[in-house]
């Protein structure tokens, strides 16, 4: 097992851990998993926006790639992960432990907030 660059911490007080990758960023297509639009504050780093999916299409799409940087995302936290609703419950999880993540000051949207 390969060490990452970093650990996120979800709502439960999971770790998961995640490679940094400068924006822009692409991979090969087929490689599904976790990431996080993420920016440096004060030594540490400030989730813009997390998400699932096919990292090279979902980081490259327009709309998430746009939002996170007009919100200042300058880097992309990757984590590789083939099994769906183990990368939609680590989302949710994330997305529970990183509520910055959420608008105005992220690029999430809270569902029925």
């Amino acid at each position: 097992m390969s060490q990452t660059d970093i650990q996120w911490s979800g709502g439960s007080g999971t770790q998961y851990g995640f490679f940094i990758h400068t924006l822009p960023y692409t991979c090969g297509t087929g490689q599904d998993g976790n990431y996080i639009f993420a920016k440096p504050v004060n030594n540490g780093w400030h989730a813009v926006y997390i998400g699932e999916g096919d990292i090279n299409d979902r980081v490259n799409d327009s709309e998430h790639y746009q939002c996170a940087a007009r919100k200042g995302a300058t880097h992309v936290h990757v984590h590789l992960n083939a099994n769906q609703q183990a990368r939609r419950n680590e989302e949710s999880d994330l997305l529970s432990g990183n509520p910055e993540a959420y608008e105005p000051s992220g690029c999430n949207r809270q569902i029925g907030g």
